[in-house]
């Protein structure tokens, strides 16, 4: 999936967190919901605006993310 077309990052929208294109809401906000136990159908209920493809494109940016992660040592 090209998460692209769904997120953006702008320095005049949320301080430069990648959001919903058009929107104000967070990657950020998505994957708590989600993480504090909301079903994808319960984000789209908070925000109907929305559709499954953009809590798709939070996903693959989130492993894609994660995937290119660099991590410290432990000392």
């Amino acid at each position: 999936m090209d998460y692209k077309q769904y997120l953006e990052s702008r320095s005049d929208v949320m301080l430069g967190k990648p959001v919903i294109k058009g929107t104000r809401i967070t990657v950020e906000l998505i994957l708590r919901m989600l993480s504090e136990g909301a079903s994808t159908q319960d984000v789209l209920n908070a925000y109907p605006h929305l559709q499954p493809i953009h809590i798709n494109a939070v996903l693959a940016y989130a492993t894609d993310v994660i995937a290119n992660e660099t991590l410290i040592p432990a000392a």
